[in-house]
C-alpha cells in the first residue's frame, strides 16, 4: 500500500463502523412504500451499542486515563464495553443478571472480560457494578444513561442521511432504557430534521418507555416478563423526556410472539439471526403497525422508512426454533 493512502486514515477512529443501509424488498411491500433496514447488527460486537458505549470508553481512556471499565448488562451492551475494552487495550469486568442466557459468557470472555453473574434483572447487575467499580477504583461504565453514549449513538443519524437519496419518513427503532432512543433524538435535533417521526417500540412486559410515557414521567415496571431480556431496563432514562420536546415520538407496544413472529420472517426474508429486542421493530412492519400510523396521518405517505435493525447477539437457531414452538408459529 503506498504511503500516501496511509496517510488519508483517520488519526483517532471510532470503534464502530458505517454500517449498511439497505432496503427489504418484503417490509416494503408490506409497508407500501420504500422500508431501509440500518443494519447495526453487523456493528464489531455484534449491535449499535459500540457506537455509544465505544465512544464513551474511548473519551474515559484518551481523557481521564481510564485503564479498567465495569459495566452492566443484559448483553449487547457487556459486549460492546468488553470489544471497546480490548480494543484498546483495558481491562473489563462485566456484570450479567441471571435472567442472560448462559452463551454469552464465553461470548464476552472472547474479549478478555472478567464475567459475573449477579441479581435477578438487570437493575441488580447494575447495582453491583456500581459497587465493584468503586472497589476496583475503575471507570463505571452505564449500558444506556450518559450523554457521551447519547453522542455515540447519534452518529447513526449522521449516516443514515448521508446514505439515503431522500429524508426519511420516519425512524423505527426499539427500546430498552431508551440510550439508542436519546442518541436517534440529539441525531435528528442536531441536523434540524425534528419533524421526522421517531417509531419507538418495545414488548409487552419490557415496556418502560410506553409505562413512562402514559405516567409523564420515569417509573419503573416491576419486573421482566417480557422474553426480549436485552430490553430489560425497569425504567426509562429522563434523557428521552428531556430530548422529545418538539418531536413526533409514537410508542408502541407488541407481544412476545409478534416479535417473535417478525424474527422468523426475517431470518427468511434476509437469512439473518435477530433477536426479540429488534423483533419488536421489525414487527412494527410485519404487524402492520406502520400502515396504521400512515392511516391516523402521523407518518408522512412519502419517503421511506428507515428501521434500525438493532443487534443479533443474544440468540441462537435453538432459541428461535423453541419460542416458534412455544407461540405455536409455523
Amino acid at each position: 500500500m503506498e504511503s500516501g493512502n496511509l496517510s488519508q486514515k483517520p488519526r483517532n477512529p471510532p470503534l464502530h463502523i458505517i454500517s449498511p443501509l439497505v432496503e427489504s424488498p418484503t417490509l416494503s411491500e408490506l409497508c407500501g412504500r420504500k422500508v431501509l433496514l440500518k443494519l447495526d447488527n453487523t456493528q464489531p460486537a455484534g449491535s449499535f451499542k459500540i457506537r455509544g458505549i465505544g465512544h464513551l470508553i474511548k473519551k474515559k481512556h484518551e481523557d481521564e486515563g481510564c485503564m479498567e471499565v465495569v459495566s452492566s448488562s443484559g448483553g449487547n451492551a457487556g459486549m460492546a464495553a468488553a470489544c471497546a475494552a480490548k480494543a484498546l487495550g483495558l481491562m473489563a469486568t462485566i456484570v450479567l443478571p441471571e435472567s442472560t442466557p448462559r452463551f454469552m459468557i464465553p461470548k464476552l470472555q472472547q474479549y478478555k472480560a472478567e464475567v459475573i453473574v449477579h441479581g435477578k434483572v438487570w437493575n441488580e447487575a447494575h447495582e453491583e457494578a456500581i459497587k465493584l467499580a468503586k472497589r476496583k477504583n475503575a471507570c463505571l461504565v452505564h449500558p444506556f444513561d450518559h450523554l457521551d453514549i447519547w453522542d455515540g449513538h447519534s452518529t447513526i443519524v449522521n449516516e443514515i442521511l448521508d446514505q439515503c437519496n431522500e429524508l426519511p419518513a420516519a425512524v423505527v427503532v426499539s427500546v430498552g432504557g431508551g440510550g439508542l432512543l436519546c442518541g436517534i433524538l440529539k441525531g435528528l435535533h442536531s441536523h434540524g430534521v425534528q419533524h421526522i417521526p421517531v417509531v419507538a417500540m418495545e414488548t409487552v412486559g419490557a415496556d418502560c418507555l410506553n409505562v413512562a410515557l402514559e405516567a409523564g414521567k420515569p417509573i419503573s415496571i416491576g419486573d421482566i416478563t417480557s422474553i426480549a431480556k436485552t430490553l430489560g431496563a425497569l425504567t426509562v432514562t429522563q434523557g428521552v423526556f428531556d430530548l422529545k420536546e418538539e418531536m413526533h415520538l409514537y410508542s408502541h407496544v407488541v407481544t412476545d410472539k409478534e416479535a417473535v413472529e417478525a424474527c422468523a420472517r426475517f431470518a427468511d426474508d434476509h437469512q439473518t439471526l435477530v433477536e426479540p429486542a429488534c423483533g419488536a421493530t421489525l414487527a412494527a412492519g410485519y404487524s402492520g403497525i406502520v400502515n396504521k400510523l400512515v392511516e391516523e396521518n402521523k407518518l408522512p405517505t412519502r419517503g421511506p422508512i428507515v428501521f434500525v435493525v438493532c443487534g443479533g447477539n443474544v440468540i441462537t437457531t435453538n432459541m428461535l426454533l423453541s419460542w416458534k414452538k412455544e407461540f405455536n408459529i409455523d
